[in-house]
């Protein structure tokens, strides 16, 4: 933008009145709200009750339940806290069931990276939300479809390419 700025390509005046400082309080909300869930206790709880309930089910069943976690988690903060939060959850839930915590990293790494359904998981979608004339609804109708479909994909795969 400083750049853009200084060779002339738009005004400091037209520079200043394109910010969208909604977005930017979002954005900055995001970050609190994963340090709050985080420092709360929350969302580890919310964690622990999902791999609880699943555990007796085997290892497949409580990989799709930390990818649900984690994709809930990353919809409504940013996938950075979303990820820090369950990460160390998922490393303990696979010692705990005595298996290679490879495919529970995994599916927390694309889980985290998969805030489709609502304009608040990540930066982006909030960039275009405002402008780009969106209401949150939008992000539900194709968010949540392609939510399920990679959550099924990833659930299947991980564990063939990084075993148990």
């Amino acid at each position: 933008a400083l750049l853009m700025v200084l060779t002339r390509c738009i005004s400091a005046s037209d520079a200043r009145e394109a910010v969208d400082w909604q977005t930017l309080i979002g954005i900055g909300a995001s970050f609190a709200l994963g340090k709050a869930l985080a420092k709360s206790g929350a969302a580890k709880l919310l964690a622990e009750i999902v791999v609880g309930q699943l555990g007796g089910l085997g290892p497949v069943a409580v990989l799709a339940g930390v990818y649900l976690v984690t994709l809930v988690i990353t919809e409504l903060i940013s996938n950075n806290a979303a990820a820090a939060v369950v990460f160390p959850l998922a490393v303990a839930t696979a010692a705990e069931l005595g298996v290679s915590p490879r495919p529970f990293v995994i599916a927390v790494m694309f889980a985290a990276s998969c805030a489709f359904a609502t304009p608040i998981g990540y930066q982006t979608h909030m960039m275009v939300w405002g402008p780009g004339g969106y209401r949150f609804a939008d992000f539900l109708r194709v968010g949540i479809p392609l939510n399920l479909l990679i959550w099924v994909v990833v659930v299947a795969l991980a564990p063939f390419f990084w075993p148990f």
